[in-house]
């Protein structure tokens, strides 16, 4: 059984959690976080969802729900480990945006990483496939919905920003 703190619409904590899988009432609000790993080559890591899942057989970037007592880095350094065993500190995450619907928070991240397809490890169960897609690869996948349509609406959302980091001279 997995417990998700509870926000209030201003993104307070009320000391309170919520267990996954109940709905939620109304003025509370889960966090959700979600990571673009670019590789600096025009490049964006990509995973499919496993058969059984929500939305299964799409592609999507990693992410899901903060456990009860993680920040946001924690919760997206963990997420990103599970699904994928690309390890990184939660300080190295970039925050790229946030937003907010009827009952989540979420934070955007994205983190330069150069993995090679053969290092990646998958969840069983969460993940069957892996992939760095280019952005038109992404735009194809985004036309022949066969990404996420959450995460294709993140993506158009997020294109220009990463396309900067793609190109940046990397000054970390």
């Amino acid at each position: 059984m997995e417990w998700n703190d509870i926000y209030d619409e201003n993104r307070n904590l009320t000391g309170r959690v919520h267990r996954r899988g109940t709905a939620w009432k109304p003025g509370e609000y889960g966090l959700v976080v979600c990571v673009w790993v670019y590789d600096g080559e025009g490049n964006l890591l990509l995973t499919r969802r496993a058969k059984g899942k929500s939305f299964a057989g799409t592609w999507e970037n990693s992410g899901g729900a903060a456990k009860a007592g993680e920040t946001s880095r924690q919760a997206i350094a963990r997420e990103l480990f599970e699904e994928t065993g690309i390890q990184a500190d939660p300080e190295e995450f970039e925050l790229m945006d946030t937003d907010r619907d009827a009952h989540t928070h979420y934070d955007f991240y994205c983190l330069k990483r150069q993995v090679p397809l053969t290092k990646i490890v998958l969840l069983p169960g969460e993940t069957d496939g892996v992939q760095w897609a280019s952005f038109d690869q992404i735009h194809e996948l985004v036309r022949t919905r066969q990404i996420c349509r959450i995460i294709a609406s993140q993506f158009l959302r997020q294109e220009a920003d990463l396309r900067k980091r793609q190109t940046a001279q990397d000054s970390r």
